[in-house]
């Protein structure tokens, strides 16, 4: 059966692209944002336990900062029209790397800084043709997790060894299997100079030379794939395999000495020489957009309970007889912090079944003895699990259960 996010992201209510908005331009429903936000709450502390500092920058900028940094020259017909204000021309972003390039040159820096590690959760346009468009996984604003380090030559193996181990630890918080890893690469020497590729040979090959480097200590076994690489330096792709066998390269790894060297990034040796630092490129969930795709698919909508829009569904047998105790249990929930929806409007069974269709972990059912007990009858539909547990330790196993990132149910069964 193929998994497509399109429809199942219509039937769940969690995005939708409008004609009069615009193709590739989705609009989050409330559910859907409840998973970018928790998603991006994740890659907040992926970053920070990383030692990233969180900064903001804005998502246009004039013209020239891309001309300096090679994008204008390397993906202007892939960039949004220019716009004149003015005498000045201003341009939607491609990427965030220019700007943090400007946040590190805001101040002096010392061998003693480095590594300097800014993360940002930005937006990035693309003028994608709308033929290549297409739900959550091609879309014209991206919202990519990218982080850059600014370090010294001797720290990139260390930097890049810390990317890595952050992007696993993610996918295994999230339920998603690695296939491999795959080395980005320009090509043969010989090719120096074509498909687009900037800097000098000695520059790629000491990139090359830490990536191989790192990837050996991890013990991740990869492959060369020459002709991937970004047009300012090798990088490591990491690679998935979708819910429909579809490959797909979500988070990434890169080395430049590009950008620093064109907006001249500096800092002061033990020695007191000014030295260019190198930067690397880190996007550690990939974007929004194409992780939830993923994940809507991985999980056919029934997502793990700290993802899930509604994380239990309160259900009275009567509304009558049963609504009191019902809305103070949803407000017990609710208070522990706990996404909590309340259905009271028809029969039992059809508000089952409905909780059922929205892929809620779990339905807690209340009737006569529940009321009586201060207790919820459970059912965790997605592993066919049920047990009767008082109100209180409900609450608390749920709690653990969103606090730790489970993947599976872990309430009942």
């Amino acid at each position: 059966m193929e998994h497509n996010h399109r429809s199942l992201g219509r039937e769940l209510r969690l995005f939708d692209t409008k004609p009069i908005v615009g193709a590739g331009l989705p609009l989050w429903y409330p559910a859907g944002a409840v998973i970018r936000s928790e998603l991006e709450q994740l890659a907040l502390e992926q970053a920070l336990a990383s030692g990233c500092s969180r900064i903001y920058t804005p998502v246009l900028a004039k013209r020239e900062l891309f001309e300096k940094s090679g994008h204008w020259d390397k993906f202007s017909a892939d960039m949004f029209p220019e716009m004149l204000i003015g005498e000045e021309s201003f341009v939607l972003r491609p990427a965030n790397c220019p700007h943090h390039t400007q946040v590190y040159a805001a101040e002096g820096r010392s061998y003693r800084d480095l590594p300097i590690r800014l993360a940002e959760l930005g937006s990035m346009f693309r003028s994608e043709l709308s033929g290549n468009l297409g739900g959550l996984s091609r879309v014209r604003q991206i919202n990519l997790d990218d982080a850059h380090s600014f370090c010294r030559e001797d720290q990139v193996g260390a930097e890049v060894l810390l990317a890595l181990r952050a992007i696993r630890r993610s996918y295994d918080i999230l339920g998603i299997e690695i296939a491999y890893y795959r080395l980005s690469l320009r090509g043969a020497e010989s090719d120096a100079g074509d498909g687009g590729f900037v800097g000098s040979d000695g520059q790629w090959q000491r990139a090359e030379f830490h990536l191989r480097e790192a990837l050996a200590e991890f013990g991740a076994p990869y492959v060369d794939a020459p002709g991937e690489a970004a047009f300012y330096g090798p990088k490591i792709d990491v690679q998935v395999i979708d819910a429909n066998g579809k490959e797909e390269t979500l988070s990434t790894v890169q080395i430049d000495y590009n950008q620093p060297e064109r907006f001249d990034l500096q800092y002061t040796d033990e020695r007191g020489k000014k030295v260019r630092p190198v930067m690397i490129h880190r996007g550690l969930l990939s974007s929004m957009e194409r992780m939830t795709a993923l994940l809507i698919e991985r999980y056919d909508g029934r997502l793990p309970t700290w993802l899930a829009p509604v994380q239990v569904r309160v259900l009275p047998v009567s509304a009558v007889r049963h609504g009191q105790a019902a809305h103070a249990a949803w407000e017990e929930l609710r208070a522990a912090g706990i996404r909590a929806e309340i259905s009271d409007r028809g029969s039992l069974g059809s508000r089952i079944r409905d909780s059922r269709a929205s892929r809620d972990p779990y339905q807690a059912i209340i009737g006569d003895e529940e009321t009586m007990d201060r207790s919820v009858s459970v059912n965790a539909p997605g592993i066919g699990a049920t047990e009767k547990l008082p109100l209180a330790e409900f609450t608390q196993r749920m709690r653990v259960e969103i606090h730790d990132r489970r993947i599976e149910p872990s309430v009942v069964g």
